[in-house]
């Protein structure tokens, strides 16, 4: 043994010796004398990680790239067996967020280069909604070591989440021609293919990696996701079932059959989940998947109770895993109410980029954006996309100021940047299109600001209903005000507050669609709508279910059935429980659809 640790303390010796003569050499501007040390160095395979990546970074100071990558690999392969980044590694998997970030931050400070340690963080970032930050990590842990193919892979998925598809496309296509073989390469792309709209190879691409690797349980739930997407229904059904043939406890599929609204599930399926959920052994999001599936089983068999009882438990869970602070939405709308007046809007007239291909559907989800999208993408000059995060992230640019930040010139640059940023999105050659992400009522001053001409339709519903259908409804990403009663109240109240801002300072600017109206009356209801969007009417907007489009929202099944009343009293069955939520919305519940008096 102490002959052993006699060696490896002479080798430790000779590799800091020759880091050494690199860096003078380095600093003396001999590169050849550098890459002679450096080599040799890397000769004697040093066993510690820090040592690998002092010889990366002598390597890149030396200027070759290509050898300081390939020693921050050797690095990151050494660091497996690290504990303080296994420890770091064990939070991230804990759901520990402050304890990883304070390793990471130590480990950094110490190790600015740590590669594995930048990757890290970098997950952190984007488990926290920081796709900027986690951006830059990859790409500077990309830049010590191009070939670190995990890294690339997390660059690709930052993208893709980060709502800009053709870039990510770019990383994950340089991955799959370099390791044709991996499959978790191809199975990216088609859900980015998917998110950019191309659902149609989505799908091939599902299938062709599904035939060469068909007991993957999850690529057989997004297959179902994108056949749904596009309307085959029935296959979409085979595809979720395929899964939970293969993965019985995989809540996820037995939550997407719930989430096709049009589903019934059979005793049988019932006994199955709760069979899932007496597992211990099943993850914390199969869990609450399978408590918001089982809601929709006992509401469907009409036992409300137990119904509730799921619904609540998923949402307690849900809850548990995500940061939301409601006062920090009202303290938005109060400082958006406080400062975006008349005048404000006044002295910046004129301002923005002037196209008016946009229409701006936003709302609550749950409150009848997706119908009205159906009905405006059946109109023969509109397209219906998706909801898209861009209006999201130019906000996020605004600094403590907010809109009085901006002047003209960034105004109208951010306006055309929009229309750039969404143009993969539009396939179909029409002169509009539809954006309807639901939180951009948050950024109404924003798009008049940017996008003076753009179309504002706001899509309302009873606040009961809407809420009701929050609760029970698992979103895959976003939506975290909808986990807590009191705080699905408070959401819709401060929306409505926000809008009435809107109204006030805009008069005129935003139509607004009441769910209940176009219910009772659809024709007058669509033709308002049109003629607020500057469009002629056209008889096809009112048989609205019968276009085929790809539709990404939890409504996807029910837009492609003729209008329909039973979802309007459904909350009904859940009202001894909704004491919180009408507390929260106070005077808005008794006002609706009008707005309280301030």
């Amino acid at each position: 043994m102490i002959a052993v640790q006699v060696r490896r303390g002479k080798r430790v010796s000779e590799v800091r010796a020759r880091l050494d003569a690199a860096k003078a050499a380095i600093e003396a501007g001999e590169r050849d004398a550098a890459a002679r040390a450096l080599r040799q160095a890397e000769a004697l395979d040093p066993p510690q990680p820090g040592a690998w990546r002092a010889i990366g970074n002598l390597w890149h100071a030396a200027g070759d790239a290509g050898a300081g990558g390939a020693a921050h690999l050797r690095a990151v392969s050494l660091s497996v067996s690290d504990p303080e980044l296994i420890d770091a590694a064990a939070a991230l998997a804990q759901g520990a967020l402050d304890r990883a970030e304070m390793r990471l931050r130590g480990r950094l400070h110490a190790q600015p280069t740590d590669v594995a340690a930048i990757r890290m963080m970098a997950e952190l970032a984007g488990r926290l909604g920081r796709w900027r930050d986690a951006e830059t990590l990859l790409r500077r842990a990309l830049e010590l070591a191009p070939g670190f193919a995990a890294a690339r892979h997390n660059l690709a998925l930052v993208l893709h989440r980060h709502g800009r598809p053709e870039d990510a496309l770019a990383e994950i296509d340089s991955l799959i021609a370099e390791a044709p073989e991996d499959p978790s390469n191809d199975i990216l792309k088609a859900a980015i293919l998917g998110r950019s709209g191309d659902y149609d190879l989505a799908v091939e691409l599902y299938r062709t990696i599904l035939a060469e690797h068909p007991r993957q349980a999850k690529v057989w739930m997004s297959l179902g996701h994108a056949l749904k997407t596009v309307g085959e229904q029935a296959e979409s059904i085979e595809a979720y079932r395929r899964s939970i043939e293969l993965e019985p406890g995989l809540g996820g599929s037995w939550w997407s059959l719930a989430n096709l609204k049009t589903y019934r599930f059979t005793a049988a399926d019932a006994a199955a989940m709760r069979g899932a959920l007496a597992d211990d052994a099943i993850s914390h999001d199969d869990r609450f998947h399978l408590h918001f599936a089982l809601g929709k089983a006992e509401e469907d068999a009409g036992h409300y109770a137990g119904s509730f009882a799921h619904y609540a438990e998923g949402n307690r869970l849900r809850r548990a895993m995500i940061h939301y602070d409601a006062d920090e939405t009202s303290a938005l709308v109060d400082r958006q109410l406080a400062t975006q007046d008349a005048a404000f809007f006044a002295t910046r007239a004129g301002w923005g980029c002037q196209a008016g291909d946009p229409i701006f559907v936003v709302s609550l989800p749950r409150a009848g954006s997706t119908l009205v999208e159906q009905i405006l993408a059946s109109h023969s000059q509109v397209e219906g996309t998706m909801e898209l995060p861009d209006i999201a992230m130019l906000a996020g640019r605004l600094g403590p100021g907010g809109l009085a930040e901006l002047d003209a010139e960034t105004a109208a640059a951010w306006g055309q940047e929009y229309l750039d940023r969404t143009r993969v999105q539009r396939k179909a050659g029409t002169p509009r299109f539809v954006d309807k992400m639901p939180n951009n009522w948050l950024y109404a001053g924003l798009i008049q600001l940017i996008l003076p001409h753009a179309t504002i339709i706001d899509a309302r519903r009873h606040p009961l209903s809407c809420g009701f259908s929050l609760f029970k409804q698992h979103f895959a990403h976003g939506q975290a005000f909808s986990y807590d009663l009191t705080e699905i109240g408070r959401y819709y109240a401060d929306y409505v507050r926000a809008m009435a801002g809107v109204d006030a300072a805009l008069p005129g600017r935003v139509h607004r669609v009441i769910y209940e109206r176009m219910v009772e009356d659809t024709e007058a209801q669509v033709r308002a709508l049109l003629a607020a969007t500057g469009l002629d009417f056209e008889p096809g907007c009112l048989d609205f279910h019968k276009t085929e489009r790809a539709v990404r929202t939890a409504s996807s099944e029910q837009v492609r059935r003729p209008i329909f009343r039973e979802g309007m009293e459904q909350w009904q069955h859940f009202a001894p429980w909704l004491g919180p939520i009408e507390v929260a919305l106070g005077p808005v519940l008794t006002a609706y659809p009008d707005v309280p008096r301030p």
